[in-house]
């Protein structure tokens, strides 16, 4: 068992990037379904499917690449995880990081669900930060 499920699916998204693979397997939960449907939006994977196990359920991760088959670059340059279970780092509405000076996002979990750094403006929370992708 994972101390910290959502760095554990960061790091299977992450290697998987780097090994340039199409897709990744993760076990299935709604916190990381949330997180994969702001990646989609936000245009860092292709898409995401789950699939029935029986059990936890899994979730099918295909990522995302720039280029033809011969020049494929990584749309995910860096995807790193801030709030972990030993240190939680929580934000004001006026603290909202900008990742990359704006080229990136940050994920963070507000009372109004799981939304990006942008949307949480917008609205004018705060939260906890979960992950920065750029």
């Amino acid at each position: 068992m994972w101390s910290d499920p959502i760095a554990d699916m960061l790091t299977r998204i992450r290697n998987a990037n780097a090994a340039m693979k199409e897709s990744v397997d993760l076990p299935a939960s709604n916190m990381k379904r949330a997180v994969l449907d702001i990646l989609k939006k936000e245009g860092y994977i292709e898409d995401y499917k789950y699939i029935e196990d029986g059990k936890q359920g899994i979730l099918k991760v295909f990522l995302k690449y720039k280029g033809d088959r011969r020049s494929k670059q990584r749309v995910i340059s860096g995807i790193v995880r801030v709030s972990k279970p030993g240190r939680r780092i929580y934000v004001g509405k006026d603290e909202l990081p900008k990742v990359k000076s704006g080229m990136g996002i940050a994920i963070v979990s507000t009372s109004h669900g799981i939304i990006t750094d942008k949307d949480a403006r917008k609205v004018g929370v705060g939260g906890e930060v979960i992950c920065y992708v750029w």
